[in-house]
């Protein structure tokens, strides 16, 4: 979901103003697909053909700063993502937020994952992983929010949330271990199934 496809193969075209923001971007595509240790400085460099003086001047505090401005960048994206569901029913919310995970699987050849998780599950320091633990609680905030206003009672909108959340990032994860969608059509099936019950019951 926040491994921008749209980028991906085009980085000359990027002005030369924005190589902060390009490293940012190739950060977050590294995190998608290499992990922490495969998004370190040299690899930011190489995949985003930026000029190796520009790594202490854009970031001055080092891997750790690139590393919260790419799960800025991720949340930003999957946020904006999921914001333009709101209003509508809550099987069309979740339908949409597994639909960028397909999207990702599908375009990355299942080679991609959540830039997110990444740093969760490598983090260094405490300040890196309090900022993906902040980043997880606003998605669910969001996602609970969309839901209940597409109609699931509160509780069971929060609830409902961290499910789909914690599923979806579990089957992604299993998906590129097995180098299949099968994990994902199986636990989209269930989600689908699922906000179903919420909604005819909430």
């Amino acid at each position: 979901m926040e491994y921008d496809q749209t980028t991906t193969g085009t980085r000359s075209r990027a002005p030369r103003g924005a190589v902060r923001a390009r490293m940012v971007e190739g950060a977050v595509r590294l995190l998608a697909t290499k992990g922490v240790e495969g998004t370190s400085f040299a690899e930011v460099l190489e995949a985003t053909d930026s000029p190796r003086g520009s790594v202490y001047h854009h970031f001055p505090g080092g891997k750790p700063e690139l590393l919260h401005a790419a799960l800025d960048l991720a949340s930003e994206r999957a946020l904006g993502a999921m914001e333009a569901t709101r209003g509508q029913p809550a099987a069309k919310v979740i339908g949409r937020f597994l639909a960028l995970w397909r999207s990702l699987l599908d375009y990355s050849h299942v080679t991609a994952g959540c830039a997110v998780i990444a740093v969760t599950v490598a983090a260094d320091n405490n300040e890196l992983l309090d900022h993906a633990g902040t980043i997880f609680r606003t998605w669910t905030e969001l996602l609970a929010e969309l839901c209940a206003a597409g109609g699931v009672d509160p509780d069971s909108a929060r609830k409902l949330a961290v499910t789909v959340i914690a599923a979806t990032e579990g089957a992604v994860a299993i998906c590129r271990a097995e180098r299949s969608t099968d994990p994902f059509d199986a636990v989209e099936a269930v989600l689908l199934s699922l906000v179903s019950s919420y909604v005819s019951t909430g």
